[in-house]
């Protein structure tokens, strides 16, 4: 694994934990020769998970939209900042870029982002595995929906299965590493 995508929040969030955690996934990716893939800025936990890979000598790719270039504040001391011209071509890039995903707490965006990497996973787009952060129980009421959501029969517990959960990033790495997605699907009841 060359790289992992990471969505995070711009914001550092209500817990220090949370800066905590994105600060020992960076030091954990770097550690493992891992690159960072992320949405570019400077600000939030965005912007702490790419100082913490940086300080530790590894390499951070940011993919900022141009529409974002003053609102998130590019960071400028990355490896390479890409400047896409819209969040589909960010999110396009960023994909292409990475070998996994991993979702930091954060908010919409960064929700939005893991939902179509998840839903490009179930319609066979890619084989790419998925991790959830679960920071303090951040993403448990999350996590409860999408059960739900297999006993309401709108997804299949496979699809569920995609997405790698741990409370910490270390055993989280080591999850994604030797996690194996199915690169086809059947998304269609039979």
């Amino acid at each position: 694994m060359t790289n992992i995508c990471v969505f995070a929040g711009s914001s550092h969030g209500l817990r220090p934990s949370y800066r905590d955690a994105a600060r020992r996934l960076g030091n954990h990716l770097a550690g493992r020769g891992i690159g960072l893939v992320y949405g570019g800025a400077s600000v939030g936990l965005m912007g702490t998970i790419a100082e913490s890979v940086l300080q530790q000598g590894g390499d951070v790719t940011g993919v900022l939209p141009r529409a974002l270039l003053d609102v998130e504040i590019a960071h400028q001391h990355l490896t390479e900042l890409r400047i896409a011209e819209s969040m589909h071509d960010r999110k396009a890039q960023m994909a292409e870029l990475s070998d996994a995903f991993i979702l930091l707490p954060g908010g919409i965006g960064s929700l939005e982002e893991t939902f179509e990497a998840w839903t490009w996973s179930q319609l066979g787009i890619h084989g790419k595995p998925i991790g959830i952060l679960n920071v303090d129980g951040f993403y448990d009421g999350l996590l409860g929906f999408l059960d739900h959501l297999i006993s309401e029969r709108f997804v299949k517990q496979e699809h569920r299965d995609v997405l790698v959960v741990e409370q910490a990033p270390e055993p989280l790495i080591d999850r994604l590493l030797n996690a194996e997605v199915p690169r086809t699907s059947k998304w269609v009841d039979p």
